[in-house]
């Protein structure tokens, strides 16, 4: 492998857990084998959609010390890092809050249909960090373009009102929505990371840590905390955070030795089996539970990601058998628009009754699957052709 070439399989793996994720949150959960759905709160097990997310924090965290080598190649100081880990994290919190609240509008009170706020919000969210053709555009219109973005996402947050006439609420953060997660775990480990100067074993410490408050948490012996739970409360939970942190472990693995294909493989696997063993024996006191957030379901996502990783680095850029994974090459390189792409989509067919989900129904499981496949594979190339027309968010 080339001393400057990229790790493709960094891009291809995030790409395939974002079209999982796609594929997961489109199926028709009454319709479909439980082993693709999530388990139950209060059931010890995992099926494939508990593992899709945690497999793409992971990825935030391994993407991490080639992201900061980025800057750093650019110039930027420690000062100009800490300003982008903030601005990511309060953007990817704004997002999160604004698409977890649209479920429960009040159209009445609000003055506007579920459907139409949704997609003004998302347009807005478009205008706001959309990457422009600065040099085509100029870059007066790319201030006006999100100066409107802003004003509008305001003014809509203004209008917003859910419960009833006697008991309105306004927009609020009732729980930070998958982009919020990300946002929290991406603050954790990218501020580790910084603070460490990106040695191993203090991201190690850090990632530990993380682990013993989870299993805290989930003990009920941070209680004490509730007060700033509202705000704070994926911090102070640890699960989230570790998953990134076991991912930014890896890629700080994969940084130092990704010129060594074969001494890396020899890290990766013993790792993610005794990481994936681990979660196994976290079982004996916590069950396997995504809803619950629990630390033996945290390391057994994480040994999964770490092995499957390293396979995917194996075939992809040790023996360059990469052809099969094309397809998710666009999404991994563009996460962001093809998570949320869908759900405009989604908005506009709902809004308008398109007969185009016709799939999700019980009387036939195999074509509420292939339906859902369909779909996340339009979704990827749907994302990649608004890339192509120079729609690509990016925080």
């Amino acid at each position: 492998m080339h001393k400057s070439s990229r790790i493709l399989s960094i891009d291809i793996m995030r790409g395939l857990t974002l079209f999982l994720m796609l594929f997961v949150n489109d199926l028709f959960v009454p319709g479909v084998p439980k082993w693709m759905v999530h388990t139950k709160a209060t059931e010890d097990g995992m099926g494939l959609a508990d593992w899709v997310f945690p497999g793409f924090l992971f990825m935030v965290g391994l993407s991490i010390p080639f992201a900061f080598m980025a800057r750093r190649k650019k110039g930027d100081s420690d000062t100009e890092l800490v300003k982008h880990i903030i601005i990511r994290t309060i953007s990817l919190l704004v997002i999160g809050v604004i698409t977890v609240n649209i479920p429960e509008l009040n159209a009445e009170l609000t003055g506007m249909g579920k459907y139409l706020w949704a997609c003004l919000a998302y347009f807005c969210i478009l205008l706001i960090w959309n990457t422009y053709p600065v040099e085509k555009v100029g870059k007066l219109t790319v201030n006006m373009l999100k100066g409107i973005g802003w004003l509008g996402l305001f003014g809509l947050a203004i209008i917003y009102r859910s419960g009833t006439p006697d008991d309105p609420s306004f927009i609020s953060t009732r729980w930070w929505g998958i982009l919020g997660l990300i946002g929290w775990g991406y603050f954790a480990a990218a501020t580790t990371y910084l603070l460490t100067k990106g040695k191993l074993w203090g991201v190690v410490g850090t990632w530990i840590f993380f682990i013993g408050l989870n299993m805290l948490s989930q003990m009920g012996l941070t209680d004490f905390t509730a007060p700033v739970a509202p705000i704070l409360g994926v911090l102070l939970d640890g699960n989230t955070p570790s998953i990134v942190l076991c991912g930014l472990v890896i890629g700080i693995i994969l940084k130092e030795h990704r010129q060594e294909p074969e001494k890396l493989l020899k890290f990766l696997l013993p790792i993610g089996i005794l990481v994936l063993l681990s979660g196994f024996v976290l079982r004996q006191w916590f069950i396997i539970s995504k809803i619950m957030g629990t630390p033996s379901w945290a390391m057994v996502c994480n040994g999964i990601s770490i092995l499957l990783f390293a396979l995917m680095f194996y075939l992809i850029d040790r023996k360059g058998i990469r052809t099969w994974a094309q397809p998710f090459v666009p999404a991994g390189q563009n996460s962001l628009t093809t998570y949320l792409a869908p759900d405009i989509l989604y908005f506009i067919i709902w809004g308008f009754g398109f007969p185009i989900l016709f799939y999700k129904q019980t009387e036939y499981p195999w074509l509420a699957v292939f339906g859902s496949l369909v779909w996340a594979f339009a979704m990827i190339g749907f994302a990649a052709f608004l890339s192509r027309i120079h729609i690509r968010l990016k925080l």
